[in-house]
């Protein structure tokens, strides 16, 4: 086999994996969804509060792609009433709403799901080298930034 058929033959394992673990880890997430009460889309939005802080629910729905109004209301709500989300008026302007995630509720739901995944990649990653674990850091990070790209692109940004 030539060289560019044996690489052209790695590049369509390497997509295979990749939509292997994409698919994997939107099931993953659908299933820890559940057992902490609440939807994927509903964790999803929970897990960007927590990592990029409190939003109005405006900047929430562009943050996690929902329409502004009924959409991104519905989830903020099933989200008050689990308990995962505070809503409290912005003390800078009354009129604005700031939702926050609760923390202490996240870990204790959600938390030990996430714990036991951390885990047995920590467990997987001291078996790497140095320059294994670099080059598994670019991967993720340059996958993240394809599916950023394609999200604002199939959103029409």
């Amino acid at each position: 086999m030539t060289e560019p058929k044996k690489r052209a033959g790695r590049h369509e394992r390497v997509s295979a994996v990749m939509r292997e673990f994409m698919a994997n880890a939107v099931i993953f997430q659908d299933a820890a969804a559940r057992a902490g009460g609440v939807n994927s889309t509903d964790l999803q939005a929970v897990s960007i509060l927590m990592n990029e802080g409190p939003a109005t629910p405006g900047e929430l729905a562009e943050r996690t792609g929902l329409t502004t109004g009924g959409a991104i209301t519905a989830v903020i709500d099933r989200l008050a009433r689990a308990g995962y989300v505070t809503r409290e008026r912005d003390p800078n302007d009354r009129r604005k709403v700031i939702v926050t995630a609760d923390a202490a509720v996240v870990k204790d739901r959600v938390g030990p799901i996430y714990d036991r995944v951390e885990e047995r990649w920590n467990a997987y990653l001291d078996t790497l080298t140095e320059d294994q674990l670099a080059f598994a850091i670019e991967l993720f990070r340059a996958a993240s930034e394809v599916n950023r790209v394609e999200i604002d692109r199939l959103r029409g940004v």
